[in-house]
């Protein structure tokens, strides 16, 4: 018999430049546990490096929430009107200066990470249906991301659909792969 999740006192809010330690801390414990069955260790601590972080771009943009249980930060995640997909600040990405058209390109969802302590509680759903209406009011009608494994259950539930695999090869040579996925949101 599968548990139902526990119902939390939620509460979700634009992120802010003060959130940034709190948020590096639940990047590293969300990733270092919640992927561990889907990634080596040399992957995790790689991705971690060059990869899965925080992108200070969308606090600055007003596109990156954060879901908080009392006063604990439980989850993070957002959307993108840049055309950069994944990445953060330790990376510089030429695709995060361009800014996407509403009406041809999809919105990016972004850098999505929940504390294990809170896994599997329906926290990266509430975010993502925030991140979801908000590039809809923005005029965005459809929505991409490259999931990691780990994620990609979590997108599925939510109406995303698998469109191709995708491998990223990191400047140390460590490879990681994933599933970019697209949903419609009207």
């Amino acid at each position: 018999m599968i548990a139902a999740p526990i119902r939390l006192n939620l509460a979700v809010r634009l992120a802010r430049e003060d959130d940034i330690p709190e948020l590096k801390d639940l990047v590293a414990q969300a990733v270092r546990q919640l992927m561990r069955n889907d990634y080596t260790p040399r992957q995790i601590e790689s991705a971690l490096v060059h990869l899965l972080g925080i992108d200070s771009r969308l606090i600055e943009d007003g596109t990156y929430y954060v879901a908080e249980v009392g006063d604990r930060i439980a989850g993070a995640g957002g959307w993108s009107r840049r055309k950069a997909i994944y990445g953060h600040d330790a990376t510089p990405n030429p695709e995060a200066e361009q800014f996407l058209d509403p009406l041809i390109d999809a919105a990016r969802i972004r850098a999505y990470f929940v504390h294990p302590d809170f896994a599997r509680q329906g926290i990266a759903r509430q975010l993502l249906q925030v991140s979801e209406a908000a590039a809809r009011a923005s005029g965005f009608w459809k929505a991409e991301l490259v999931a990691t494994w780990t994620g990609v259950p979590v997108y599925e539930s939510a109406g995303y659909t698998g469109v191709e695999p995708i491998e990223v090869t990191l400047p140390d040579g460590v490879s990681l792969t994933g599933l970019r996925m697209m949903k419609m949101l009207y």
